[in-house]
């Protein structure tokens, strides 16, 4: 919860790097055993449209890893989805989902023996044998720790000597009511390549619908965010709504400001050093790929687990090399 905030995330398979489709099904499965032992649904189906200069390449993605795709003319997208207003070709992604992030955080939640909140790690230190962790409340000595603080990873990474290349950046999404009185026509999520990146998804329960600007924030300290809506990313959610979506009105009901935690190329960081195992740099992408990175989080702690094979369906094994740490190093 330390890197976004708000009820609902999407879910999607598609992107312009085949490796994260087959990840993000493999994926889908995970969420699909979740939401089995939660005897309730996180993901809601809806479909998605894909615009912008990145789809082809997104669309071609979805092809070699055989996932579903189907290409729309503007007209096309216009007659089934009068919500959004299409310029050009779009992708229709039919497997994407809005994620029930609240009931999906609860549900973690619950299933942990507990979680002890508003307690601050100020440092570790891992001499080799074991980590010990000092916080606001005192110490604790670990035989593994695992690092997942969101924007605050690189700051605590670093009290154990461990460099990490992340930045923070404070981003902000607004939640949209429909502009008229009669009923709103069935929205899907947006994703726009054409520039600025937007995204909007609707909201599950509700006839609002969020919207924001992916990597639109600037950076900061974490430890001093400022939650006054931003006048600029204001500006350019109710330009992106008047030019999208004409189905709502663009003064919005209610913005919500949230923090990144960025890696330089945007992938994750997924990594064990020494009895520190780090989960960071999610960049705004990572909310879908949590039970996967839980998986992976886990056997890197445990020590078990092969290094992933992107080629087969079975297993998650250990995350693969594109996520290591050390990629970030020179030579």
């Amino acid at each position: 919860g330390a890197g976004s905030k708000g009820s609902c995330r999407i879910f999607r398979l598609g992107y312009d790097d085949v490796r994260y489709v087959i990840l993000a099904q493999r994926c889908r499965d995970l969420w699909g055993e979740l939401e089995d032992a939660a005897g309730e649904r996180l993901l809601h189906p809806v479909p998605q449209l894909t615009f912008g200069a990145q789809m082809p390449t997104v669309a071609d993605a979805l092809r070699q890893a055989g996932a579903p795709g189907e290409m729309l003319s503007a007209q096309q997208a216009g007659e089934r989805f009068p919500g959004v207003t299409a310029t050009g070709p779009v992708l229709l992604e039919p497997a994407s989902c809005v994620i029930a992030a609240d009931r999906a955080l609860a549900v973690l939640a619950n299933a942990l023996p507990e979680i002890r909140l508003g307690v601050r790690v100020t440092s570790l230190a891992d001499d080799g044998r074991r980590v010990l962790v000092s916080t606001d409340i005192g110490a604790i000595d670990a035989g593994h720790v695992v690092v997942c603080a969101g924007p605050w990873t690189a700051g605590i990474l670093a009290t154990a000597g461990i460099a990490v290349p992340a930045t923070a950046t404070q981003e902000q999404v607004a939640y949209l009511a429909p502009a008229g009185s009669g009923p709103t026509p069935e929205m899907p999520i947006i994703v726009d390549y054409s520039g600025g990146s937007p995204y909007g998804l609707p909201v599950p329960g509700s006839a609002r619908y969020k919207i924001g600007i992916h990597h639109g924030g600037t950076a900061i300290d974490p430890d001093r965010q400022v939650q006054d809506p931003d006048e600029v990313l204001s500006r350019r959610i109710e330009q992106v709504t008047r030019q999208l979506l004409p189905a709502f009105d663009p003064d919005p009901v209610a913005v919500e400001r949230c923090v990144y935690d960025n890696s330089p190329d945007t992938d994750f960081i997924v990594d064990r050093i020494g009895n520190v195992v780090i989960g960071s740099g999610t960049s705004g992408h990572g909310f879908k790929f949590g039970p996967l990175l839980g998986e992976w989080l886990a056997a890197l702690a445990a020590g078990t687990g092969a290094q992933a094979n992107l080629d087969s369906p079975a297993g998650v094994g250990s995350p693969p090399p594109m996520f290591a740490l050390s990629r970030f190093r020179p030579g």
